[in-house]
Formats: C-alpha cells, sequence, structure tokens
C-alpha cells in the first residue's frame, strides 16, 4: 500500500451534554471545539549547501531517508530570499531513496529580482544575506 504524504485531519464536535464533567470541576473546553490531527511521519532529513549565487544561484541539497521503509516520488521545492525578499524557486525530481539512504539534489535560481538584488550588492546599496526555504514531498510504503 502507498501513502502520500497528505496529512488526515479529523474534526469532533465537543457535545457538552455528552462530556462527564466530575461534580466540582469546570471544564475549560466547554463549547468548544476539539481538533485532533493526525500529521505525516517525518521520514526524511535535509541539509543544504550553496554554490556560488550572483545572478544565478544554485542550491544543493542532501535528502536522507531516516525510517526503515522505502521513499518513492521524492521532490523537492526550494524558495530563495535575499535579504527577506523572495527572488526564486526552483524545483527538482529526485526519484526513489531506500531506507537509510541518502541522495543528493539541486536547483538552479535564475530570476531578474535575484539578478537586481545582486546589482545592489556589487553597487554596495544592500547586503547580499541568502536564505533558503525548502520543501520536500514524497511517498512512501507502508
Amino acid at each position: 500500500m502507498i501513502r502520500s504524504l497528505v496529512g488526515t485531519f479529523l474534526v469532533a464536535a465537543a457535545a457538552t451534554s455528552l462530556m462527564a464533567v466530575p461534580a466540582g470541576a469546570t471544564s475549560s473546553t466547554a463549547g468548544a471545539t476539539a481538533v485532533t490531527v493526525t500529521a505525516k511521519p517525518h521520514l526524511i532529513r535535509s541539509k543544504i549547501q550553496f554554490g556560488r549565487c550572483g545572478h544565478t544561484c544554485r542550491i544543493k541539497v542532501r535528502i536522507k531517508n531516516i525510517s526503515r521503509t522505502t521513499v518513492v516520488n521524492v521532490r523537492l521545492k526550494a524558495r530563495l530570499k535575499i535579504n527577506g525578499r523572495h527572488v526564486g524557486t526552483c524545483y527538482d525530481n529526485v526519484g526513489t531513496i531506500r531506507a537509510r539512504k541518502a541522495r543528493w539534489a539541486s536547483c538552479t535560481v535564475r530570476s531578474r529580482s535575484l539578478s537586481r538584488a545582486y546589482d545592489r550588492y556589487l553597487a554596495r546599496r544592500s547586503d547580499f544575506n541568502q536564505h533558503v526555504f525548502t520543501t520536500t514531498y514524497y511517498r512512501y510504503y507502508r
């Protein structure tokens, strides 16, 4: 059976007439909605490296499968921010990662806003602080 990364959200309404509250005790959740969240298992870890970053930025990510199951259909999305501003997004299809193994993924960001940020840095008008947010999508056998 193949499971995807999408988590399951269960919402149960708390009925005050059905709740058992001891005598003399007050219930802080009376009349509120109880929410039970079942999130996806986190089966992978990642480590980010930068290459040279100028008018184009090369982003390398090491994705390690920390579970005992094979992870299939692994895809990477990397969002690059320079000085807190979003300058580009890149994607990579990694493939299958066997249990306890690691694979490298890399992608390149090329955009007009990245080029403008680098030009401002060369003209000494701003800094060039790089930050990458990565999201990894995958499926696993269960």
